[in-house]
C-alpha cells in the first residue's frame, strides 16, 4: 500500500500533473453528480420519481451521445477548443433547468439534453495527455490506475457534496454551485501548458473514427458488460437493503464496494507490471467475475459486506489496464476519441444492467438482480476470451519518451503504441 502510494506521489510531483489531475477531476463533479442533483431537484420541484428518473435518463443518453463527438473533436481541434466551451455550454443547460424547473416539460428536458451533450470529454482528454506529461511508461501505467482510484474517490466524495449544498441552500442551488465549479475546473484544465501545447497524431480521415480498429471494438463490447454487471449492483443494493428493512445498509453495501475498488487501484498501481496488457485484462475481468458471482447468494448484512468489498477490488485494475489496451489499439490521431468511447460504452452498460435487475427482482428476487452482476462479468470474459486475436497489438510498441516530444511538437499519436497504423 505504501508502495503504491510512494509511486502515486512520485507522478504528482511531476510538472502540471497534481493541477491537470485535480482540475480534470473538478471539471468532471457536474457528471459524476448530475444523476443525484437531477432526481432532488425534480422532487423538490414537485415531480414523481417518473419525471426524475425520465429525466436522468434522458442526460445519460445525452451524455453518452456526446462523449466520443466531442472527443474527436478534441483530436481535430485541440482541447481548449473544445473542453471550455463545451463545459461552459453544459453548465447552461443545468442553469437553464434551474431556472425553468419542471413546470415547462419541454423546456427542462431540452435543458437536461444540452447539459448531457455537452458534458466535456475532460477523462479521456486527461488520458491523452499524460504520456506527454510524465514521458515513460511505466509512470502512464501508474498514472491510470492513479486515475481510476481518483474516480472513485470522486464518485463517493460527489453526491455528498450534492447533498451538502442542498441541505445549507437548496436543490437549485446545489445545480448551479457544482456546474460553476465544473467550468473552473475545464478552465484549470485547458490553461495548463501540456493542454495548449499538445496536438492529436495526423489522423486518416474516416467515418468510423476510433471504431474502425477491431481492437477497439472488442474491447467495447467486454467492457459494455462490465458496466452492465456494476449497474445492475445498484439496483441489487437497493432491493437487499429494502429486504433487510434498513435503508442504510445500501450505504454500506456501495461504501464497501468503492473501498475494495479503491484498495485494487491501489495495490494494482504499486507494481510495474510485465506481459502484455491484452492478456493481462482477460485475468483481471476473469478475477472480477469471480467476484461478483457470490454476491448472488445474498447471506447476511456483515458477510454481504464483506462480499461487496471483495467484489470491488478488480474493477479499478480492469479500468486502469483497459486504458492502456484502449491506448495500444486507437488508430492514430483518435486517442481522445478513443477513451471517450469506452466511457460511453461503459455508461451504456451500466444503464442497460440498472434497466434489467429491476425486471429480475421482480421475477426472482434479490439474488436474480445479483445474478445478472456474476453473468455481465462472465459476459465481459468471454467476450475477451473469443476475440483473442483481434486484441493482438499488431506493430511494434513505440518508445514513449520519443513519443511524448514527438506529441508536444504535433507529429505523433500521444500514446505509446503504434495502434493499427501497421
Amino acid at each position: 500500500m505504501a508502495l503504491g502510494a510512494t509511486g502515486y506521489a512520485d507522478i504528482l510531483k511531476a510538472p502540471h500533473a497534481a493541477r491537470l489531475l485535480a482540475g480534470t477531476l473538478v471539471g468532471r463533479l457536474p457528471n459524476a453528480t448530475a444523476h443525484i442533483a437531477i432526481v432532488l431537484f425534480t422532487r423538490a420541484e414537485g415531480g414523481s420519481y417518473t419525471l426524475a428518473g425520465a429525466l436522468a435518463a434522458v442526460y445519460g443518453l445525452a451524455t453518452a451521445m456526446g462523449q466520443p463527438l466531442l472527443g474527436r473533436a478534441v483530436d481535430l481541434y485541440g482541447q481548449p477548443r473544445v473542453q471550455l466551451p463545451a463545459a461552459v455550454l453544459s453548465a447552461l443547460g443545468m442553469t437553464l433547468l434551474a431556472a425553468v424547473g419542471t413546470g415547462s416539460l419541454p423546456a427542462a428536458y431540452a435543458a437536461v439534453v444540452v447539459a448531457g451533450l455537452f458534458t466535456p470529454p475532460l477523462e479521456g482528454g486527461l488520458r491523452a495527455l499524460w504520456p506527454s506529461v510524465l514521458g515513460r511508461e511505466d509512470q502512464v501505467h501508474r498514472a491510470y490506475a492513479m486515475d481510476a482510484v481518483a474516480q472513485e474517490v470522486m464518485f463517493t466524495v460527489g453526491p455528498l457534496l450534492v447533498t451538502l449544498l442542498v441541505s445549507l441552500w437548496s436543490p437549485a442551488a446545489a445545480l448551479l454551485v457544482i456546474n460553476a465549479v465544473g467550468v473552473l475546473g475545464a478552465l484549470s484544465v485547458v490553461l495548463a501548458e501540456p493542454s495548449r501545447v499538445w496536438r492529436s497524431a495526423p489522423r486518416e480521415s474516416h467515418w468510423l473514427g476510433a471504431l474502425r480498429s477491431p481492437g477497439l471494438l472488442a474491447l467495447l463490447g467486454a467492457f459494455f458488460f462490465v458496466g452492465l454487471a456494476l449497474g445492475s449492483i445498484t439496483v441489487a443494493g437497493v432491493a437487499y437493503a429494502d429486504d433487510h428493512g434498513r435503508q442504510a445498509v445500501y450505504g454500506w453495501l456501495m461504501a464497501a464496494l468503492g473501498l475494495g475498488a479503491l484498495l485494487g487501484g491501489v495495490v494494482y498501481g504499486a507494481r510495474q507490471w510485465a506481459g502484455a496488457p491484452e492478456r493481462r485484462l482477460r485475468v483481471i475481468v476473469a478475477l472480477l467475475a469471480l467476484g461478483y458471482l457470490p454476491l448472488a447468494l445474498t447471506p447476511g448484512v456483515v458477510a454481504m459486506t464483506a462480499l461487496s468489498a471483495v467484489a470491488g477490488i478488480f474493477l479499478a485494475p480492469a479500468i486502469a489496464c483497459a486504458f492502456i489496451v484502449v491506448d495500444r489499439h486507437a488508430p492514430s490521431g483518435t486517442v481522445t476519441e478513443a477513451f471517450s468511447w469506452l466511457v460511453t460504452t461503459f455508461g451504456v452498460g451500466a444503464a442497460v444492467g440498472t434497466a434489467v435487475a429491476g425486471p429480475a427482482v421482480e421475477l426472482g428476487g434479490t439474488s436474480w438482480s445479483f445474478a445478472v452482476a456474476g453473468a455481465g462479468g462472465i459476459a465481459a470474459l468471454m467476450v475477451l476470451m473469443a476475440t483473442q486475436r483481434v486484441l493482438a497489438v499488431p506493430g511494434r510498441t513505440k518508445d514513449i519518451a520519443s513519443s511524448s516530444e514527438n506529441d508536444r511538437n504535433g507529429a505523433a499519436e500521444p500514446g505509446f503504441s503504434t495502434g493499427l497504423e501497421a
